[in-house]
């Protein structure tokens, strides 16, 4: 993997934090020689590494998610910015394209999640959906503004998880009836997923999800470390911006 494929958004001795394109996998996931994120990482830390350095991916994104990864450059830094995840002490923030008008500019979603396999029957393994049995999980969500043009009605959110659950906020936009765009598992039916890894993309697909990947982004990173806070933003990838056409967009 070129490191073109991801970009450098900020850095110090301790920690880098790198925007992650959609369909770049974070972490080898079978040993099949995917060149992932981890891979340029080290390449890219080399001489970290070389000097009892590592790296260690802070937070995960799914393959489809772009945006910012946390990245801690040797033991030390992994152990405390683990802890500080760990304790509710990095805050994240994702910008997502929602299907349809959500009724509320400011709203949160107080609901627990379970992998679904563990409830009943499911055709997706890592399927989840919200559950009395499942983990406390809740995401609040602003309406930064509701779109409408030739390919739909969006609106543009900005959502803030306050526990990190798998899938949590696809989960919870999908609970209240307003999946995040392009969601092949939680969208408007999960066949649409059982296809695409039967198929991969296809024009049929494409048709009716309208755009390859699910329309999240990691957008927003916060820390406090040694007694500063740091703090890293990027705005909408390019690929989601094509849904904000002929659309003045609210500063």
């Amino acid at each position: 993997m070129d490191q073109e494929e991801f970009q450098i958004i900020g850095e110090t001795p301790d920690l880098l934090v790198v925007d992650k394109p959609a369909g770049l996998l974070v972490h080898p996931s079978k040993p099949d020689g995917t060149r992932t994120l981890w891979d340029g990482l080290r390449e890219l830390l080399c001489y970290e590494i070389a000097n009892a350095g590592q790296v260690s991916l802070i937070n995960r994104l799914d393959r489809e998610t772009s945006g910012l990864v946390l990245v801690a450059k040797h033991p030390s830094a992994a152990r405390q910015a683990a802890i500080a995840m760990q304790e509710g002490k990095i805050t994240k923030t994702y910008l997502a394209l929602l299907c349809g008008h959500p009724s509320e500019k400011f709203f949160s979603v107080d609901a627990p999640i379970v992998r679904q396999g563990e409830v009943g029957p499911t055709r997706i393994h890592l399927k989840r959906m919200v559950h009395p049995c499942g983990a406390k999980a809740k995401t609040h969500f602003r309406v930064l503004q509701n779109i409408e043009n030739a390919l739909g009605r969006f609106a543009m959110v900005e959502a803030q998880p306050v526990t990190g659950r798998t899938h949590q906020i696809r989960i919870h936009a999908s609970h209240i009836g307003h999946p995040v765009l392009g969601d092949k598992i939680y969208g408007p039916s999960e066949d649409y997923y059982l296809e695409f890894i039967r198929t991969g993309w296809t024009p049929a697909l494409e048709e009716r999800l309208l755009i390859r990947r699910h329309a999240l982004q990691s957008a927003g990173l916060k820390i406090m470390w040694k007694g500063e806070p740091l703090e890293w933003k990027i705005g909408w990838a390019e690929d989601l911006k094509f849904f904000m056409k002929d659309v003045e967009i609210d500063s």
